[in-house]
């Protein structure tokens, strides 16, 4: 996510050498390899340019983040390519798929992908220091069922998914760009949406979660006025077991602010 809740508030300490190093060992069973230098592609040109909802930030990546990135990147980073990716020699299995739109620091994507070993999970992100974070817990707890794309989701899903193959989408916490004049960067845009939900199998879900209340309701708009989807709650869905409060929202929350989901299906 740019400027997410976890990318906002999740710096945890480097681990030890010996610890990081032990975390950041290859899979003991070799899993296909992705491809490397996932991240060139955020530099280079490319035709049919839209307006981006991030901006590269200079953050700081630790020492942890990047030996992970430079040992398991190659092994669980997907290029950027403008072709259709197959997804079952991707991971290895035809499962469930789940796309995760920015995941900040990835914890809350190695919880859910950790206690859903049946579904493989799709993460895109384009902050290396977060890419290094979800790395180094992939290596730590050994999950294979995770790949990342760090690369634009807008150019990612309308070059490399194909149609009818998500089961579910999840963005939590997008850039809100509060600001009036920031608002067109906002991801969630009906454009985007009627992309999106071409990319969803028949009953796959789209889930947003935001804390910022007029991005819900722009949000809630966008998703009630897509012709393909319906909405699972009347207004606000309720949070889902499976996404996991975070402490920054867990702090909100003591705080008195709000948090909303919304769960939409495809027809």
């Amino acid at each position: 996510m740019s400027d997410t809740t976890d990318l906002r508030n999740k710096h945890g300490k480097d681990a030890t050498d010996d610890e990081t190093n032990h975390a950041c060992s290859p899979h003991p069973n070799p899993l296909p390899q992705a491809g490397e230098g996932a991240n060139e592609s955020l530099r280079e040109p490319h035709v049919n340019r839209h307006i981006r909802s991030f901006v590269l930030r200079q953050g700081r990546v630790s020492n942890a983040q990047q030996r992970c990135y430079d040992t398991l990147m190659p092994q669980y980073g997907i290029s950027y390519s403008a072709q259709l990716l197959d997804l079952d020699a991707a991971f290895g299995r035809s499962a469930p798929r789940i796309l995760e739109i920015g995941f900040g620091m990835g914890e809350t994507t190695a919880a859910i992908a950790r206690a859903h070993p049946q579904n493989d999970y799709l993460a895109i992100e384009v902050h290396t220091p977060g890419v290094g974070s979800l790395l180094k817990q992939i290596g730590e707890t050994g999950l294979a069922n995770i790949r990342i794309l760090q690369h634009d989701a807008v150019e990612v899903l309308r070059d490399m998914i194909p149609d009818n193959a998500l089961d579910g989408v999840h963005i939590f916490f997008p850039d809100p760009w509060h600001k009036t004049r920031h608002n067109k960067r906002r991801l969630i845009q009906a454009p985007f949406i009627a992309q999106l939900v071409q990319k969803l199998k028949p009953g796959g879900y789209i889930h947003v979660a935001t804390d910022w209340q007029d991005y819900a309701e722009q949000v809630l708009a966008v998703l009630s006025t897509e012709p393909l989807l319906e909405n699972t709650a009347a207004g606000y869905a309720p949070r889902p077991a499976y996404r996991l409060l975070t402490k920054f929202e867990q702090r909100g929350i003591r705080l008195g602010h709000g948090v909303w989901d919304l769960v939409f299906r495809r027809k």
